[in-house]
This record gives structure tokens, C-alpha cells and sequence, in this order.
């Protein structure tokens, strides 16, 4: 049982961090009884500060630590509550860490777990940390190269932020090109039924539509996919913003503990805000389904691109996407 105390925060607290990032890489090994993760993140001194602060610490929880190294050795480290120190750091480094998780006993629904037999993340606004050592927090943004590998026939999909740039059975590599902060990572491994489609965007370029829902789903997922295509197209005519990505996918499970959340590029959402027919759905869940798909999409310019400082700014990106799919849905 977590016995420490929680500590109110204060927006006149806020301090940029002492270090920011370039690349992270990152390397799941899952399975049925422990996820291996292994991270390998660039960091460098924040140039914006005076100050030149040695010192470094990444949030973690329910991690438990197998090896750390910065290019190559061993560093001067220590556990401490709710993450991890390090001292004596040098301007610019490559911290290598793997840690041992298990989503099958994370119940917080936080982080990576299990989802009715399927690996599932959600990240915001803390669940990063779950997964490992990292700056969990919304002003450090970096590239994330995501590789994973898992039993190709208990989850022969396997999803994550990005372009899909290297696939095998049982492995696969995404690449995300855009800066993002650590609570707009997902990943998704399972077994689901998709429905396909594609949108040419106001430029010409072919972006690949993709729906990931429960083989027993899938007669209800055609009105999310024209709710998608509706909002690439309104988002082109009113601002001007097209889509950036190859690729745009939306995941539904029963038990994601939000209605939805805007990972970039990969879209996980619960169930009931994707599935809907005629046979099933009232007008309000089509209209439901509708906004909330439009609210998701326009999150990749208000939230993705452009994120917030801390979580007190939280309201700004949540109030412009919400100004911005009600004109969508009005």
C-alpha cells in the first residue's frame, strides 16, 4: 500500500527542468506474466537555463529496476520515493534503463495494462511513469522510436505512436517524427477486427484510416469512420490544419477509463463512444460518437503539436479542442 502523503502543487511552483530530450527508444517484451521495458533516452542540458544543474530525477512507480546505464556505465544513482535520482551528470548523455512491469496486476488502468485479455496503455496525466524511468511531465517533448514484441498468435496486432516502419510476426517498430510529451504514448497488443479506409488529404497525401475493435464490434464501427473523415475534412475548410501522420488508428475497448484519450496517431477510446448502428444506437449516442470521434481528432493540433506547459494549463487545450468540435458538430 502507497503510504506516502500527497503533497498539494502549486501553479507558482513550476520550474523548467534541468534537462530535456532529444530521442527516446523504447523496447516492450510482453507476456503473460511480465512486460520487459527498455528505454533508451537521449538527454541534454535545458539551454533556456542558467544554471547548471547536475542532478536529474525521473518519475517511477511500481517499477522494479534491472539495469541502468549513461553510455555504457554504470551512473551514480539512487531509488528513492515515487522515482529515481542521479547525480554527476554531464552536459548531453544516453541513459539506458530496463525495468520489469505487470500489467496484468496494474488495476489502476493506468500505464500499460491488460484490457479483457489485450495489452492497453493510458498515460495522461501520469502514467508514464508506470511504464518507466522518464520526466513524466507535459514540457518535455521528444521523437519516440517504439519496438514490440509479443506472442504473434494471442496479439497478432500490435499498435503504438507513429508511422509503422519495420513489421514481422510477433514484432513490429512504429516511429512517431513529432515531438510529443510522455502522456501522449500508447501502445495496443491484441487480438481485434479492423475496419480499413482512407482519406487524401487537402495536399493529395493518402492517410490510412484504421479502426481496431472486437471481432463482435465490428458492424458498428462505419459511423465512426465517417464521423473521422468529416472531421479530416472540417478541420482542412476552417483552420486550415491537415493531418500529418501515414496513418491514423482508433482503438475501443469496454474498460478504458476515460471516454477517450488523443495519443498521437494511435486513438484510444471506450467502446461506447465508437460502436453505434441504427439497430442499437439512439440519436444521441450517434451524436455522441460523432463529437467525441471530431474531439479526438482535433486534440493532434490543440494537444498533440501544441501541448501545454504543466497540467494547470490543462484547461487550454481541453477548452480550445472543445470550442473546436462543438463548431464541428454545431
Amino acid at each position: 500500500m502507497n503510504t506516502v502523503e500527497p503533497q498539494a502543487i502549486y501553479r507558482k511552483d513550476y520550474q523548467p527542468s534541468a534537462y530535456l530530450i532529444r530521442t527516446t527508444e523504447l523496447s516492450f517484451d510482453l507476456s503473460e506474466d511480465e512486460t520487459l521495458v527498455s528505454s533508451k533516452v537521449h538527454y541534454y542540458q535545458n539551454p533556456n537555463l542558467a544554471s547548471q544543474e547536475r542532478r536529474l530525477f525521473l518519475n517511477g512507480v511500481n517499477l522494479e529496476l534491472i539495469s541502468i546505464s549513461i553510455d555504457g556505465v554504470q551512473p551514480n544513482y539512487q531509488l528513492v520515493d515515487e522515482g529515481l535520482e542521479i547525480s554527476d551528470l554531464a552536459d548531453e548523455f544516453t541513459l539506458e534503463i530496463t525495468t520489469r512491469i505487470h500489467p496484468e496486476k496494474n488495476t489502476s488502468l493506468n500505464g500499460l495494462y491488460q484490457s479483457s485479455g489485450n495489452f492497453c496503455t493510458q498515460c495522461e496525466a501520469h502514467g508514464f511513469r508506470q511504464i518507466t524511468y522518464y520526466l513524466d511531465r507535459p514540457d518535455v517533448l521528444s521523437v519516440f522510436t517504439t519496438h514490440i514484441k509479443a506472442d504473434h498468435k494471442r496479439y497478432p496486432i500490435l499498435l503504438s505512436n507513429g508511422n509503422l516502419i519495420s513489421s514481422k510476426p510477433g514484432e513490429v517498430t512504429w516511429h512517431d517524427p513529432s515531438l510529443k510529451p510522455c502522456y501522449l504514448f500508447a501502445l495496443v497488443a491484441g487480438d481485434f477486427a479492423v475496419l480499413e479506409d482512407t482519406y487524401t488529404t487537402i495536399s493529395g497525401k493518402e492517410v490510412a484510416l484504421k479502426i481496431y475493435v472486437e471481432s463482435h464490434n465490428i458492424d458498428k464501427t462505419q459511423f465512426a469512420m465517417d464521423s473521422l473523415k468529416r472531421s479530416f475534412a472540417w478541420d482542412e475548410q476552417r483552420f486550415g490544419l491537415e493531418y500529418d501522420l501515414d496513418i491514423y488508428m482508433i482503438v475501443a475497448v469496454d474498460d478504458f477509463n476515460m471516454g477517450a484519450m488523443e495519443n498521437k496517431g494511435l486513438n484510444i477510446f471506450n467502446s461506447t463512444y465508437v460502436l453505434a448502428n441504427p439497430d442499437t444506437a439512439t440519436d444521441k449516442d450517434f451524436i455522441n460518437v460523432e463529437a467525441v470521434i471530431g474531439h479526438e481528432y482535433f486534440h493532434n493540433w490543440t494537444g498533440d503539436r501544441v501541448t501545454c506547459r504543466d497540467w494547470f494549463q490543462l484547461s487550454l487545450k481541453e477548452g480550445l479542442t472543445v470550442y473546436r468540435d462543438q463548431e464541428f458538430t454545431a
